[in-house]
């Protein structure tokens, strides 16, 4: 939007890796078709300062001179306190703590993006640095440290990030982290618009479901389309259901609201979840 011209690096396959690698090569067409320079597969090694300029090396094959460089290459946690406490630190380094936010040492309790999170679908403690799932832990952790009794219902990874009029979410497990838990996961996509088509402003959105093919489960849900399209509130559908360990099938049962300017009588949600049922019972029937 400054007329600055921008190179994104990536060493990922594709941009965002908390999507499956497709959208997340739909979304650098995306960037690219605003004039963002996208290379992915590209390891930055190095930064050095030439003259008035930075130059950015890296593998395979890449250099850049820039004026400015942003570097993002996820959170780490900080955890130097808490080891020099004895504390022993667990996974990526994080701090294991249970459902109260306690961690191993009386009294001391935890939160934020520098613990453990239970996780809500799998049972276990995974490693999410969310604003939301800090604010939750951190809730919990003041509860307790006062005196309650309060526990984390746990995470589902849910995100969302606008990119120029794009928005991008995902809530719950990938088909690839739903097999590695030990499920029969199908994933669907589907294209829906946010609201009846007729009425002027309608947007397409891309859906795509993760359910157990043994139970009809809902497992999880990727979406993108249109910031304008409810995208975050939709996926707060998703992860809903997820919180109350819906099966897809019971997603068509929820009394959703509409009017055509908004909606649709099934909305787009549950228009996903109702093709992801058609295609699982048409590959049992054969």
């Amino acid at each position: 939007h400054r007329g600055l011209a921008v190179t994104v690096a990536e060493q990922a396959p594709a941009v965002l890796p908390t999507i499956d690698p497709d959208l997340g090569g739909r979304l650098g067409e995306h960037l690219t078709a605003h004039g963002i320079a996208v290379r992915t597969g590209v390891r930055v090694e190095g930064i050095a300062r030439t003259g008035h300029a930075l130059h950015v090396t890296g593998s395979p094959s890449f250099a850049e001179d820039t004026d400015l460089v942003l570097v993002v290459v996820g959170v780490q946690p900080v955890t130097d306190l808490a080891h020099a406490a004895g504390l022993a630190l667990g996974l990526k380094g994080a701090i294991p703590v249970d459902r109260t936010m306690a961690t191993a040492l009386s009294d001391i309790y935890a939160a934020g993006d520098c613990v453990e999170t239970y996780h809500r679908l799998l049972g276990a403690p995974t490693y999410l640095p969310l604003g939301t799932t800090a604010h939750k832990q951190g809730r919990v952790a003041g509860d307790n440290a006062a005196g309650g009794n309060a526990h984390f219902a746990g995470s589902l990874g849910t995100q969302v990030v606008k990119v120029f009029d794009w928005a991008i979410a995902r809530t719950g497990l990938r088909d690839h982290e739903a097999t590695a838990a030990g499920y029969q996961p199908q994933t669907v996509e589907f294209t829906a618009w946010d609201h009846k088509a007729y009425y002027p402003g309608a947007h397409e959105l891309t859906f795509r479901i993760t359910g157990d093919r043994a139970t009809g489960r809902l497992l999880g849900a990727q979406m993108m389309g249109h910031w304008q399209a409810a995208v975050a509130k939709r996926i707060d559908f998703f992860a809903m259901a997820l919180y109350h360990q819906m099966t897809v099938a019971q997603c068509l049962e929820v009394d959703l609201s509409y009017t055509p300017p908004l909606g649709s009588p099934w909305d787009a949600v549950q228009m996903a979840a109702e093709h992801w049922l058609r295609v699982v019972r048409s590959d049992r029937s054969r």
